[in-house]
């Protein structure tokens, strides 16, 4: 299942939202254009084994590869501008951020002690996902879903499935992967991000509704 678009306007223009897809856009052409890359990565992106603290922020705008960048940025794209309209944008940039910061301690403890870099935005995405699920679970979605036959057909349908089958699936994924040694995607960063996203999005929509019933009263 990918989605396409949402059918909702944002209520802001996410200049937030743009500039940190130009930010990782650009990290990423530094990243693959640097004399060395597996010491660019070494430096820049998080070694559990190490745990330099500037890495924590700096391996959220690396990438591994133009599908892992190409993936995350259009995720971010599809459903930031209406979590970034709705939060505000100095707020949207710090939840983004602690998403992110949320979505490393959900996978690091799994990998404490190993020297495989961990990098991407996905967890901090993941986040936004979250919340947008917590805020709009009812927007309408274009997607484009296999049918029996192998083919994909666009369908529109609610956020609330487009994201919980996403979920579902980096949970699935996430259990998959426990005990396989090695390389791969953080799939227990990405449930993380999602969770503290919703669970932070659920906590602010119930606060943003009842300061409208008191002003309202």
């Amino acid at each position: 299942m990918l989605p396409l678009r949402d059918h909702e306007r944002s209520e802001r223009f996410p200049v937030v939202t743009i500039s940190i897809i130009v930010l990782n856009v650009l990290a990423f052409i530094v990243e693959y254009t640097a004399p060395d890359l597996d010491v660019f990565i070494q430096t820049w992106a998080l070694v559990p084994s190490t745990l330099n603290p500037v890495t924590f922020l700096t391996s959220m705008f690396l990438h591994g590869g133009i599908a892992h960048i190409g993936f995350n940025m259009w995720y971010l794209w599809i459903f930031g501008d209406n979590v970034e309209g709705r939060l505000g944008h100095v707020w949207f940039l710090l939840f983004y951020l602690a998403a992110g910061l949320a979505a490393i301690a959900a996978e690091l403890p799994g990998m404490l002690g190993s020297d495989i870099p961990m990098l991407g935005a996905s967890g901090a995405i993941a986040g936004v996902l979250g919340m947008y699920l917590a805020f709009f679970p009812h927007h309408r979605v274009d997607a484009l879903i296999p049918d029996f036959f192998g083919f994909w057909r666009m369908a529109t349908i609610p956020a609330s499935l487009v994201l919980g089958f996403w979920f579902v699936l980096q949970i699935f994924s996430g259990v998959g992967s426990i005990g396989v040694e090695g390389g791969g995607v953080a799939w227990f960063a990405h449930i993380g991000g999602f969770v503290f996203g919703w669970i932070v999005g659920k906590i602010v929509h119930a606060s943003q509704r009842r300061s409208k019933i008191m002003l309202g009263a």
